[in-house]
């Protein structure tokens, strides 16, 4: 049963966010990178499932997103698309599949929605990438964004802190927003900004705006979802509400069952033909 915990059972479309944020209501945003974790978090009632780069981290032990491949995210999406029924699934551009030129983007783009079927791209970035956004959209894709701390730029930040304190940034930060808005994009992500510059974005965009350690003022919400539930214990910024402490579950029944394999308890006489 998709989406037990809201009362609309329709599938979230890019159009169906918009509306969301006219009627005020919310939005519910969480990554996953497998069939049953997404088919899990759809049943729950997301809104918004990302299949995040963020894989690179948790999926694959890198330091940052930088490392994963165009293949290697098809790969996740696809999985994450055949588990989903209800929620809306954005599957992130890695890193190099769109910041060469604005050909090779669209090329990259249309390759992870025939092959993954998923419904939207996020790609990191403002003005910069505008060119690329524009050819993209115009293929028909898509196309949410991706500003603040962009991880994909972490070698050129040198740092993991919150972005936009300083004027200059914050302004660049809004006009990016807008850039964004204007040519098509039908949401924006801020990550790791003062929750009062996230508000004046939101409020200012009739697109939706999710944030990320960008406070309450924003028009819906987004977690990697192996922080929010616990497997991970080494990362834990300001912004991260810990919902359950699953490596401690996990540490537990895997312990439990190490035991019983020693001690011949498993398998009994009912646990075998």
């Amino acid at each position: 049963m998709a989406g037990y915990l809201v009362e609309d059972q329709r599938k979230v479309t890019t159009l169906r966010l918009i509306e969301m944020k006219r009627e005020g209501k919310k939005i519910a945003m969480l990554t996953s990178y497998d069939y049953t974790t997404a088919q899990i978090t759809d049943q729950a009632g997301m809104d918004v499932i990302l299949v995040g780069d963020s894989a690179s981290n948790v999926m694959a032990g890198n330091w940052t997103t930088l490392p994963i491949t165009l293949d290697q995210m098809i790969y996740h999406a696809k999985a994450v698309v055949r588990a989903t029924k209800r929620a809306l699934v954005i599957c992130d551009m890695p890193f190099g599949t769109y910041q060469v030129n604005e050909t090779e983007a669209v090329a990259n783009a249309i390759r992870i929605m025939k092959e993954t079927h998923c419904d939207a791209l996020k790609l990191e970035g403002g003005v910069e990438i505008l060119p690329a956004v524009k050819k993209i959209l115009d293929a028909g894709i898509p196309v949410c964004g991706h500003l603040g701390l962009t991880p994909q730029a972490i070698n050129k930040f040198g740092t993991y802190a919150v972005r936009a304190k300083e004027e200059a940034e914050a302004q660049k930060l809004i006009s990016d927003a807008k850039a964004l808005e204007e040519v098509g994009c039908f949401a924006v992500v801020i990550e790791k900004v003062p929750a009062a510059l996230a508000t004046k974005v939101a409020q200012d965009l009739k697109i939706p705006v999710i944030g990320i350690g960008a406070g309450g003022g924003c028009d819906g919400q987004v977690l990697v979802i192996d922080d929010m539930m616990g497997k991970t214990q080494g990362f834990s910024p300001k912004f991260l509400r810990r919902y359950a402490n699953l490596s401690q579950i996990m540490t537990d029944a895997i312990g439990r069952y190490v035991e019983d394999v020693k001690s011949c308890d498993f398998p009994n006489e009912k646990e075998q033909y």
